[in-house]
């Protein structure tokens, strides 16, 4: 039996974990749930799986959370915010924790996980590109495993399952492209954050939906890819494949290209970190090859979607960098989605932090480092979406 703590249970990569752990309740149980502010759906996820540990992000939504279920003598009740997180994940109960809150939050959960000794599924790329150097060396000293739960970095690791790393040559990231695959650039400049909203493959959450669109989800995997499989980032390329069939390839030196396939289903990387290293059936219909057609790969375009091309740049750039990147990609993605700023506009604002980054970071080498060089990157893109907003 593995028990779990969910951190960020009511997101769409929270709900697709417990619908994991409902169809294996002999080998998963549910010890801790943390949610952001959806007080009634995890009181209704609390009610199904009885965790022992639970929290909110905020004071407000714990409040409403034990008004509508209350606490017993058996509950342990969280503080809100960062360090409920924090509890939830080095709870002694608890053998793997699922990173899935959204953007830097689970950044401290994350590392004190992996101090205390859990496995650590991670759903969250933030971590990684913040503080993948730091994250991965807690990691190694602790000899703890880092589960990657992307699609596209768990199709990486069931690749090189069982490889010396000396036979790589490179890994191929897929993206689907996004719903403006197709779009000139005077289209894309008319966009809104409902067209963008609509993903011809995946449903996720509303962040990661837009990045999608604008291909800075594939660069925060490039960053994440170099962190969690130590290779140099000439070695880490991205293609497009519509179909989402492909999750990702590993080239071999001898030029043979391993593919992993299965159908747009979260549930599946998810049962793969739950159950690694052995296989489950799982709560999904199987891969139809036959019903497939055509299986589509093309170019990324980095001039119609720049934000690709920024997170190599930081990624070989270093220094504070991807955290810069990170933190003004999520203002910036926020100020789309609150009708602040134009889809075209978000890797202005990016671009415009990373030229002064230099000046204003220091190379982060501890998480205070790391947490400084984000609130300058926020503060800074602040401004900026309010100075294009003004012009």
């Amino acid at each position: 039996m593995k028990r779990l703590a969910i951190l960020g249970s009511t997101g769409s990569i929270g709900q697709s974990a417990l619908a994991v752990a409902a169809a294996h309740p002999d080998r998963l149980q549910v010890v801790a749930l943390v949610a952001g502010e959806n007080a009634s759906l995890l009181a209704d996820q609390a009610s199904q799986f009885r965790p022992t540990v639970i929290g909110m992000a905020s004071d407000a939504a714990l409040a409403d959370l034990t008004s509508r279920i209350g606490i017993t003598s058996g509950t342990m009740l969280l503080p809100s915010g960062p360090d409920g997180l924090v509890a939830a994940a080095t709870h002694p109960d608890v053998d793997v924790v699922l990173c899935a809150t959204s953007g830097s939050a689970g950044l401290e959960a994350a590392l004190a996980a992996i101090d205390a000794g859990k496995t650590l599924a991670l759903a969250n790329k933030e971590v990684m590109v913040m503080a993948g150097e730091l994250v991965v060396e807690r990691a190694r000293r602790r000899g703890v495993s880092i589960l990657p739960v992307d699609s596209e970095h768990n199709a990486i690791h069931q690749c090189l399952h069982g490889r010396d790393r000396s036979e790589v040559r490179r890994m191929i990231l897929t993206a689907s492209g996004g719903p403006f695959r197709r779009l000139d650039r005077a289209a894309l400049k008319r966009v809104t954050p409902e067209d963008a909203l609509r993903h011809p493959t995946w449903r996720m959450g509303k962040k990661v939906t837009i990045d999608s669109a604008t291909l800075m989800n594939k660069g925060l995997e490039v960053i994440e890819a170099y962190w969690l499989f130590g290779v140099d980032v000439s070695a880490i390329d991205v293609v497009i494949h519509p179909q989402s069939v492909v999750h990702s390839m590993v080239e071999l030196a001898d030029g043979s290209v391993i593919a992993q396939l299965g159908v747009a289903d979260m549930r599946l990387p998810i049962q793969y970190a739950f159950s690694y290293p052995e296989r489950w059936d799982a709560p999904v219909r199987p891969l139809d090859l036959t019903s497939l057609g055509a299986l589509e790969f093309e170019p990324p375009d980095r001039e119609r979607f720049p934000c690709l091309g920024l997170a190599y740049e930081a990624l070989r750039h270093g220094r504070a960098w991807p955290i810069v990147l990170n933190a003004a990609n999520e203002l910036a993605v926020d100020a789309f989605l609150g009708g602040r700023l134009s889809f075209c506009h978000i890797p202005v604002v990016i671009e415009r932090a990373l030229a002064v980054a230099d000046r204003e970071t220091a190379t982060p080498l501890t998480l205070a480092d790391v947490r400084a060089a984000d609130a300058w990157a926020r503060a800074f893109s602040a401004e900026t979406i309010g100075t294009l907003r003004s012009s």
